[in-house]
């Protein structure tokens, strides 16, 4: 079936063909509230995978075409070593720029690990030099091997076990977040067929008298498959919107102190919980079609 036929089979109403459905009953509600709450899921498992991209993505960014220097050296030789350490940075090709972190920088980075009443100034802290590559980048090896030449204390983390980790999270988190919808339209699926073959059952004899007065199984189906599908549609239409309000309404990272990490969606990200309303349509139209033809075989 094209889809082009489905939206017309989902279009054309049958009045008498409706009938064949009872309005309302356990089956009504059952099926409007499996596709509100797995949408609403789905709403939130899609921000949660997002988000968690966007941070991964931004700490990989953070790292990339960065490195830093740990310079390890008695007190005496530190300025020595650091001024060294500098004058090689400023002849190596590749390298935009490069700084020495103060003491406050160092201090700052230290804080949330130590705390604010640890006294780091009397503690030996290496001193930490920042460097920015250029687009072509450096010769990492090579800078490595200078460095041991002319400044003994000097190691060059060029980030690179931070940033891997990072994109494979960032890959991972955004599959894990595609499988979790998927699981849900499942979970959708085996819900309204079940609601399904309730109330065909239910309606077993009203079938059989459609099939004396020469209706197509064709045509019952239909009753079925429209009915579910609309209601699979409105309620993943109320679950999908109760998602993205409930989104809205988390704080921000700057309200939550920077704990959050801008859970949910940015710019046309926004739309995306939009697409998940005619998803639960569509599997609860191929879902409850073949429920209906299975049960109707068992009816003859």
């Amino acid at each position: 079936m094209t889809f082009a036929q489905l939206l017309s089979e989902l279009a054309t109403p049958d009045r008498q063909a409706d009938r064949v459905v009872p309005p309302s009953g356990h089956t009504a509600w059952l099926t409007g509230f499996t596709a509100g709450t797995m949408t609403f899921l789905a709403v939130f498992s899609l921000a949660l995978s997002l988000a968690a991209g966007r941070l991964a993505d931004r700490w990989g960014e953070a790292l990339e075409r960065t490195a830093t220097i740990r310079i390890s050296a008695p007190e005496e030789q530190m300025e020595v070593q650091t001024r060294a350490v500098l004058d090689l940075l400023a002849e190596t090709p590749g390298i935009a720029s490069a700084r020495a972190l103060t003491d406050e920088e160092e201090h700052a980075l230290l804080e949330p690990w130590f705390g604010a009443d640890l006294p780091l100034d009397s503690l030996p802290i290496p001193r930490l030099i920042e460097l920015q590559e250029e687009r072509e980048g450096y010769d990492a090896d090579g800078l490595r091997q200078r460095l041991a030449a002319e400044a003994p204390g000097a190691v060059l983390d060029d980030h690179l076990r931070w940033r891997q980790p990072l994109a494979v999270a960032a890959s991972r988190l955004r599959l894990l977040g595609a499988v979790s919808i998927l699981l849900i339209l499942a979970s959708t699926a085996a819900m309204i067929t079940l609601a399904a073959n309730a109330s065909l059952a239910a309606n077993a004899q009203v079938i059989r008298v459609l099939r004396l007065v020469g209706a197509h199984d064709r045509y019952i189906a239909r009753a079925f498959v429209r009915r579910f599908t609309l209601r699979a549609l409105a309620g993943a239409a109320a679950g999908a919107l109760a998602g993205m309000a409930a989104i809205a309404l988390l704080p921000s990272a700057d309200a939550a102190g920077g704990f959050m990490t801008g859970l949910g969606f940015q710019g046309a990200g926004w739309l995306l919980p939009l697409l998940l309303p005619p998803a639960a349509a569509v599997t609860a139209f191929f879902a409850t079609r073949a429920a209906a033809f299975r049960k109707l075989k068992e009816l003859t």
